[in-house]
């Protein structure tokens, strides 16, 4: 790889670091300037960062998504309760947008990127099957769930068959438009996995009915991408 590849490499790192540095003082301060609750800011936060992959693409060399996502593992985890030293004060942005009886979730969320772009960086659309359900669909499940859920069940925890709807439209409808994009860059269509599509927000919306809370940020992306590749022979 030469200069020029190396210095485009570092430029998209850069340009996501500074997205996700944007996205995280936003959803600091949307219960400021909108007054939406700190929920509906963690969720900003969660479906927002889940627009990664798209950029995975434009990097030349597999290593670089891996190390956008890889440091903020230690980032979320030093902005947890759980961190060691008293760091909370820097990165109050994230401490705060923690969610109460599962401050894990981001580091959870910062492992399953991390793994996906170690494992799929040279496909990017198979990133996007664990993803999107985790971004997308387990967001809209948990807003949708909280304002509209009436029809409760329990089974590992408490959920809502509304949530469990949305989490099945969010999941597919979002890795259905991700594959719309990621066809005009690799020899696939959506027609060719529209099935796989469903299968998978199906398998994500079990997953998440069955995780405690937080770990479906771990269960998630890991079963869907699973079912994606056991389901789609061209990956």
């Amino acid at each position: 790889m030469g200069i020029e590849d190396f210095l485009w490499n570092i430029l998209l790192m850069v340009a996501c670091y500074v997205y996700i540095g944007f996205v995280i003082a936003v959803s600091e301060r949307l219960d400021v300037f909108f007054q939406v609750s700190r929920k509906a800011s963690r969720k900003f936060l969660h479906i927002m960062i889940g627009n990664l992959p798209f950029v995975i693409p434009f990097f030349t060399s597999n290593i670089y998504p891996t190390l956008v996502a890889a440091p903020f593992i230690i980032v979320t985890f030093l902005a947890s309760p759980y961190s060691p030293f008293k760091l909370n004060d820097k990165i109050k942005g994230l401490a705060d947008i923690t969610e109460k009886g599962h401050h894990l979730g981001l580091v959870f969320y910062a492992i399953s990127y991390t793994v996906l772009a170690f494992l799929f960086a040279s496909k990017p659309y198979m990133i996007s099957a664990g993803i999107m359900p985790m971004a997308y669909g387990d967001a809209f499940a948990s807003i949708v769930g909280e304002r509209y859920g009436k029809r409760k069940y329990e089974l590992l925890t408490n959920k809502s068959l509304e949530g469990s709807v949305a989490m099945f439209f969010f999941s597919f409808s979002s890795l259905a438009i991700s594959l719309t994009f990621f066809s005009t860059l690799y020899p696939f269509s959506l027609f060719d996995k529209i099935l796989t599509v469903a299968v998978v927000a199906l398998v994500a919306t079990v997953v998440e009915g069955l995780s405690p809370m937080g770990f479906d940020n771990l269960t998630v992306p890991a079963f869907s991408v699973l079912t994606f590749v056991l389901l789609d022979r061209g990956a």
